[in-house]
């Protein structure tokens, strides 16, 4: 299964550092399925997005996947992908870049021919070959049509999704150089939200996440001392204060002292789709892996 992080530590610029994929270890590790691709997105100091992305599709890209990469901003993206739709190509690989935001998925939708109708002009956001990158372009022209509103672009984008095209899930999260956003949407797939203070639960720790199996770890000394938020596909450390997001809740994270929630696709998908009626590559991204 795709993993999804996202950090808001904004309105400050905060020093962190990813390893995307750790080196294996051990046999067990070993014969788990590689990931397809890696990737990390931030701000520079101006707000220009900046994307360090790879598939893995040769041994120099796994070491790409597992140097450590030390980068600040105000907002972070990481994605490690397991391809359902698109090739091992660096244009199908997570996040995505548009109209000066930057996007990640974990999901599945069909009927892409339908989304590619829909999007009419507007498909010529898209690079790629994938899905997510669709749905991002169709948020994108939601948000445009809404006058900038991120909140009521993605809502319109997955209310319209969710009611016309065959759909496994559509967990995001998007980011701009001080905001983040994320959408957990049908209950296919786990998404939590930790509201972090400074030091975290103890007030005196630096942030240390790490996923398991050997996928992504994230640190930042500067979080010793400030406040941030954090949306990943797992809960990464033993905090007891990780919370599961609901079904068609949308999260913002802005430069306020929380974030704030909202349920924005209430209602079960139109046309949902099982495990059983993927395509077998489809299906095997999305287990655990």
């Amino acid at each position: 299964m795709c993993r999804l992080f996202g950090l808001s530590s904004a309105p400050r610029r905060t020093h962190a550092t990813f390893w995307l994929l750790d080196a294996p270890d051990s046999l067990s590790l070993q014969s788990r399925r590689d990931p397809d691709g890696t990737g990390l997105g931030y701000f520079a100091p101006d707000g220009t997005p900046r994307v360090d992305k790879a598939p893995i599709a040769a041994y120099a890209d796994r070491a790409f996947a597992e140097d450590a990469r030390r980068v600040e901003s105000a907002t972070f993206l990481a994605h490690v992908r397991f391809a359902s739709t698109g090739s091992l190509d660096a244009r199908n690989t997570h996040p995505f870049a548009q109209e000066g935001r930057l996007f990640a998925h974990n999901g599945v939708i069909e009927g892409l021919d339908a989304l590619d109708d829909h999007l009419g002009r507007d498909r010529s956001l898209v690079r790629g070959d994938t899905d997510s990158e669709r749905f991002f372009a169709l948020i994108t022209r939601e948000t445009r049509a809404h006058g900038g509103d991120v909140r009521a672009g993605i809502e319109s984008a997955a209310r319209w999704i969710a009611g016309n095209l065959p759909l496994f899930a559509l967990n995001l999260v998007l980011i701009t150089s001080d905001r983040l956003w994320a959408l957990r949407y049908p209950d296919t797939h786990e998404l939590y939200v930790l509201e972090r203070p400074p030091g975290g639960r103890h007030g005196t720790r630096h942030l240390d996440h790490s996923g398991t199996g050997g996928r992504m770890r994230v640190h930042s000394a500067d979080l010793a001392g400030h406040p941030a938020v954090v949306v990943a596909s797992e809960r990464m450390d033993d905090n007891p204060d990780w919370r599961p997001m609901e079904p068609g809740e949308l999260l913002h994270v802005g430069a306020g002292p929380r974030p704030t929630r909202h349920l924005v696709v209430p209602h079960a998908p139109a046309h949902p789709l099982t495990l059983d009626d993927l395509r077998p590559e489809a299906a095997a991204s999305q287990k655990a892996a």
